[in-house]
């Protein structure tokens, strides 16, 4: 019985991972994990030039 709520709990932790990138990248975020990711510079191209000091990051 543990087994099964470990499973589902896990599971569930997933789903929700995946529903919150779907939704981001809906609303069009490049670059998901990036705080700067909105007011990247090079959003509607494809790229992303996050980053604190401006320059790219890896």
């Amino acid at each position: 019985m543990i087994d099964f709520v470990l499973i589902v709990i896990i599971l569930g932790i997933a789903a929700a991972i995946v529903f919150y990138l779907y939704r981001e990248k809906k609303r069009g975020v490049t670059c998901v994990g990036c705080p700067y990711a909105k007011a990247c510079a090079k959003k509607k191209a494809g790229g992303c030039n996050c980053g604190s000091n401006g320059k790219k990051t890896k």
